[in-house]
């Protein structure tokens, strides 16, 4: 498992079917053919597709390939793969590997387990995969993997994927209609994503003794270790010997997946590590992040570790996020989020600038809702995981530009302009990467050529987020062009036309702007006075994706129908309700039956204790068992409890369950069933401090959060 036996350029990527692999194996005229299918989002003719299915195959064979799959994205969260074995038969029923362009392009797999929220019924199986050739083929163990959409028989999108292509090229026509104001050679503009994933070890024999944690991926009970990331210690501290391991074989691995992982380390709690790769295209990216989470439980079974991606999973200590860092990249090379010496570049930096202030502004809680889940409610607001008030840091330097833009709007004089012009934007060049600072509090904060969205879950998808982000960007970037057209064909320049525009968005977004601690109560006041949201309750958050607004920004960019939405909507309450009713019932079972039996009998040794001084020490009894008296008592006392919180939340449960609506549903799982996990859990963790260590029927947070 070592790297230096091989230098990482030469294992990067060799179980990828990417353009230069292509290149060996189909002719040019199809390979060109597929460049411009992508390029120009236009069906790739069947016999190309057939040449290419061909060559596909004979290089998965050659890699010892045995079966294809389309691999996709449904909206369980997780990925979906059926494996095909590429053997068929001649007429004489002479066997031969068999994969033609049809089988690449498109495949039937059995959609009815797959929640569709509501557009079609369990008996309407049909739903149909479809090769996404922007993404490129890859191999695991025997098996070739193709990236797939998958959509039900009416067309409806029924994953993650689809509707992020959408998003995607609403975003590249929009973005590159307004870059060509300021650079008439660009003919794309590419999103970029690079995801920081947090993750915790455990190991293995711990976590299987966890039910909890098998079930849940999260501890529901456990008191707090004596230790645990006071000290810093741990933050980029040296990785412990049996970790490094686990991550050069993580590693060597995803480079043959062509996952361009850059960094590893320590993060700040015990247990608790992140890897991070270079960025690339969203949809390239989303995909890599996938297919790495996927990677990393196979690989940590392997060194008798299991991965923990819950956002939570130990209370009282930091949370794991996916840090999303988003950008916009031209076809010629450009970032548009990055400030540069050319007066014309920086004034196409600001615009883009500004313009993602504005759509964050206006879509702050559809951006919320896009990372609201039922685990990552327990990590926003703690720990150093952003709030769910959404505010934008832009540091001090940029702070003080876009408020000399806003003087700039709409001025009477032409040539106080075109001076403030000179004087101010001239500055810009001065504003590099190193003079913008971080602001880890921030839940989207500029950090110097691209924007790092922190409220992303270690466990979502990260198209969730890059749909919202993208489509609502797309769409105010053309209302920004029909603004700037306006005025120009009113007479104005361009410059002015654009400044005004851009002074008019700063006015009206500026809200949003926040440079100071996100934690802070302080914040919370002046968000509230602001006109910010502040939504903390996942079903109220989720309600962001009915509002009409929502809908139509969705419908006006082409990347989800009303219907769809819908949908979405139904099957993120459902897991709501599902997630807290799984982890409402596994702490239910474990309280009743491994907790209060476990209390119950060291309670019988104390007593027994008790009955034993009383019959040598009959005077004397008060006096030398009066602890252990009171121990008794408090032990009487949270049995009670538990069984008493216990009773109430089944019945709680069994009434909510009764409810046909989604959203009532949700909501009485949030309001009256999710309050009695912690008050279950309390007494449990009270009583973990009182009963004898050797009976406690769980491994406790110092055992799981230390590795050896």
């Amino acid at each position: 498992l070592e790297l230096s036996s091989e230098r990482v350029s030469e294992i990067f990527g060799i179980n990828v079917f990417d353009t230069a692999t292509m290149q060996k194996y189909v002719s040019h005229r199809a390979y060109e053919s597929l460049l411009k299918s992508i390029r120009e989002n236009t069906k790739i003719q069947r016999t190309d597709a057939d040449e290419i299915a061909a060559g596909m195959k004979a290089w998965a064979i050659e890699r010892g390939a045995t079966h294809y799959t389309h691999w996709f994205q449904p909206l369980t969260g997780a990925t979906a793969e059926k494996h095909d074995s590429f053997i068929d038969f001649d007429s004489h029923r002479k066997p031969f590997e068999n994969f033609d362009g049809r089988e690449l392009v498109q495949q039937e797999p059995d959609a009815s387990s797959f929640p569709s929220g509501g557009i079609r019924s369990t008996f309407e199986a049909r739903g149909y995969t479809a090769w996404d050739a922007s993404s490129p083929a890859f191999i695991i163990g025997d098996t070739l993997c193709i990236p797939t959409i998958f959509v039900s028989y009416t067309g409806e999108a029924l994953d993650y994927k689809t509707p992020l292509l959408k998003a995607l090229s609403a975003l590249n026509k929009a973005a590159t209609a307004v870059a060509n104001y300021f650079d008439t050679s660009v003919g794309h503009v590419y999103a970029t994503l690079g995801w920081e994933q947090e993750f915790f070890l455990v190991d293995e024999a711990l976590y299987l003794a966890r039910p909890d944690l098998v079930l849940t991926g999260r501890t529901l009970m456990g008191h707090s270790s004596s230790k645990d990331q006071q000290l810093n210690d741990h933050y980029f501290g040296a990785i412990p010997e049996r970790v490094k391991r686990f991550l050069i074989h993580l590693e060597i691995e995803a480079l043959k997946l062509g996952i361009p992982i850059k960094t590893r380390h320590n993060e700040v709690a015990p247990g608790q590590f992140e890897i991070a790769p270079i960025f690339e295209e969203v949809n390239i990216s989303v995909d890599h992040n996938l297919l790495i989470m996927a990677l990393m439980q196979e690989i940590a079974r392997i060194h008798r570790f299991r991965v923990l991606l819950h956002e939570k999973p130990f209370k009282g200590i930091n949370g794991s996020g996916k840090h999303n860092n988003w950008s916009l990249m031209t076809d010629t090379g450009i970032n548009l989020l990055k400030p540069c010496k050319k007066h014309t570049g920086n004034l196409m930096f600001l615009t883009f600038l500004v313009n993602v202030i504005k759509t964050v502004y206006d879509s702050q809680d559809l951006i919320r809702a896009s990372v609201m889940t039922h685990s990552n409610a327990h990590r926003l607001g703690a720990h150093e995981a952003p709030p769910a008030i959404i505010s934008v840091f832009i540091g001090k330097h940029l702070t003080q530009v876009v408020k000399k833009l806003e003087r700039l709007d709409g001025p009477d004089d032409e040539s106080e302009i075109e001076k403030s012009l000179e004087i101010d934007l001239g500055n810009i060049p001065e504003i590099l990467l190193d003079n913008t600072d971080r602001n880890r509090t921030s839940p989207f904060a500029f950090t110097g050529n691209r924007f790092e969205f922190r409220a992303v879950g270690s466990q979502t998808n990260c198209s969730s987020p890059m749909i919202a982000l993208n489509t609502a960007l797309a769409a105010q970037l053309s209302q920004f062009k029909q603004e700037v057209d306006h005025l120009l064909n009113s007479g104005k320049d361009k410059e002015s036309a654009v400044l005004e525009v851009l002074g008019k968005y700063i006015k009206q977004s500026k809200n949003i702007l926040f440079e100071g601690n996100n934690y802070s109560d302080e914040w919370k006041d002046e968000a509230k006075h602001r006109g910010l949201s502040n939504i903390t309750n996942v079903p109220e958050a989720m309600q962001a994706y009915l509002r009409p607004e929502t809908i139509q920004l969705f419908e006006s960019t082409g990347v989800l129908t009303k219907k769809e939405i819908q949908a979405r909507y139904n099957i993120l309450m459902e897991n709501y309700v599902l997630n807290t009713q799984i982890e409402a019932r596994v702490l239910g079972d474990l309280a009743i039956n491994h907790i209060i039996p476990t209390a119950v009998k060291y309670q019988n040794d104390l007593l027994d204790n008790v009955l034993k001084m009383k019959q040598l020490f009959p005077d004397q009894l008060e006096e030398l068992a009066g602890n252990r008296l009171d121990i008794i008592k408090e032990i009487s006392m949270r049995i009670n409890e538990i069984k008493k919180l216990v009773g109430e939340m089944v019945e709680k449960r069994k009434s909510a369950n009764k409810i046909e609506d989604i959203t009532q549903k949700a909501i009485v799982y949030s309001s009256e069933i999710n309050p009695y996990l912690d008050k279950v859990r309390y007494h449990i963790d009270k009583l973990e401090l009182i009963v004898d260590n050797t009976m406690w029927p769980l491994p406790k947070y110092r055992e799981l959060l230390f590795l050896r």
